[in-house]
């Protein structure tokens, strides 16, 4: 699994007719900044509003889940998002000039093509995994549905349908590596059976629905009469079926197609989580109504277990600086570099690391047989921390200098001892105007708060 951001290189279009609207579309997969996540944006609406892609924005369910957000609605988008998962791509803007994703020929495998096309573009950031660390489970008895999440350093899934049918029978699909989405799961059609049919045409759905885009599973004898009104339906001059098996006579592309098409939804499904997840994820019968659920139970945990968005750190994951690109950014030297690592760095926000040793010179004056870290030197270790997101966001960072101008609400909360590895944040509070940088920082050890500031900083060229 990649631990780096992704988006991709080059805007890509797809167009087609939308599943259940009808609608023809075109659909613009967009570069994105590292942390924008997915975003749906409505070009075709007044002020070109744009929709999180979020569980909480999730407004209904049949036969597919549509979301809303700023009076603008997207139907049908797990497909969409299934392929954005599997391709591991964390950041994109969808434009979409009407109310529905193309449906292609009903699997993702279209839109997979259409971004491998341009191909992926690594960003200066770690992927924000939501790691498992405990049992999680959902079950709906009424529908026989369960789906459960375990503890994994990994991102597996397992689904299984069992739809009392003589032509599926029970079927199981996993997917053990994320690598696998493209040649096992991308292609997997949607499916409906043929008793469903005409009620989803009477719910005003599948009007883009065809034998083309869609698996139609014959389960029973069908008479003459009703082929031929399927034919009207369908707007085919026949159709046909060999007593029981598919509509016809489609060739299905795995013997599990349907089971495998589960999957695929249930990836899309889970990307309205909003984060990356880090599990394995058991799913008996699921459904989108029950795919949507679950996911809002692992966003509320997810919301629990966040204490002051602290920053996490994991020792064997490559830093987005080493301590080597640090000191080719900052001019400080030692005794004086007090920052040994950059954990996260994008437009607004930073992360870095520093462990403290007995080792530190201060320590030989600052009360030796009481080791205390001054507070004065954790305040320059978070403007050291600071000064690399503010030159960051400079074209020529090593033409400039930073220095610090203020600092307001500065808060010391717990003392830090040799042994202690402090996070710092700091987050930009306003653009970058005139050259002055206005940031809140925060110090964390174990997870507990231990200093916190509003610092102002200046940026100067270093030939002025």
């Amino acid at each position: 699994m990649n631990e780096k951001q992704h988006t991709i290189k080059a805007p890509v279009t797809v167009t087609g007719i939308g599943l259940h609207t009808g609608i023809v579309s075109n659909m613009t997969f967009k570069p994105a900044p590292a942390n924008h996540g997915y975003k749906f944006q409505r070009i075709d609406l007044p002020g070109q509003p744009l929709v999180n892609v979020d569980v909480d924005n999730v407004v209904d369910l049949s036969r597919g889940t549509t979301i809303e957000q700023n009076g603008a609605r997207v139907n049908t988008v797990e497909h969409t998002l299934a392929a954005l998962v599997g391709l591991q791509i964390d950041n994109v803007l969808i434009e979409l000039d009407g109310p529905e994703p193309p449906i292609m020929d009903g699997s993702a495998i279209e839109f997979v093509n259409a971004l491998n096309s341009v191909g992926m573009q690594e960003q200066n950031a770690l992927r924000n995994y939501f790691e498992i660390s405990k049992g999680i489970s959902y079950k709906d008895d009424n529908r026989g549905v369960e789906i459960a999440a375990l503890p994994l350093d990994d991102y597996r899934l397992t689904v299984m349908v069992d739809y009392n049918s003589p032509v599926l029978g029970s079927q199981h699909a996993s997917i053990t590596d994320i690598n696998q989405f493209h040649d096992e799961i991308a292609s997997c059609r949607t499916f409906c059976f043929l008793h469903e049919l005409e009620a989803l045409f009477k719910q005003n759905l599948i009007k883009g629905g065809n034998l083309n885009n869609a698996i139609v599973i014959v389960d029973r004898v069908v008479q003459d009469e009703e082929l031929a009104h399927l034919a009207e339906l369908l707007n085919k001059p026949k159709v046909s079926v060999q007593e029981e098996g598919i509509l016809n006579n489609t060739e299905l592309r795995f013997k599990n197609e349907p089971a495998r098409h589960k999957l695929l939804d249930l990836m899309g499904d889970l990307a309205l989580i909003g984060r990356p997840i880090k599990g394995q994820i058991l799913a008996a019968r699921p459904g989108h109504a029950a795919n949507v659920a679950f996911a809002k139970k692992v966003k509320r945990l997810i919301q629990e277990s966040a204490i002051k968005n602290i920053p996490t750190y994991d020792p064997k994951k490559p830093p987005v600086m080493d301590i080597n690109q640090i000191a080719a950014t900052l001019p400080h030297r030692y005794p004086f570099l007090l920052i040994d690592k950059i954990i996260h760095l994008d437009d607004t926000m930073v992360a870095g690391i520093k462990n403290v040793t007995m080792n530190e010179p201060f320590f030989q004056g600052h009360f030796p047989n009481n080791p205390v870290m001054p507070g004065v030197l954790q305040i320059e270790a978070m403007a050291q921390t600071g000064g690399i997101l503010v030159l960051n966001a400079m074209d020529n960072p090593d033409d400039y200098w930073t220095y610090l101008l203020a600092i307001d609400k500065c808060r010391f909360k717990r003392k830090v001892l040799p042994g202690d590895t402090i996070i710092f944040k700091c987050e930009l509070l306003a653009p970058l105007k005139r050259g002055i940088a206005k940031m809140a920082g925060q110090a964390f050890v174990n997870g507990q708060l231990v200093i916190e500031a509003e610092m102002s900083a200046m940026i100067v060229k270093k030939d002025a």
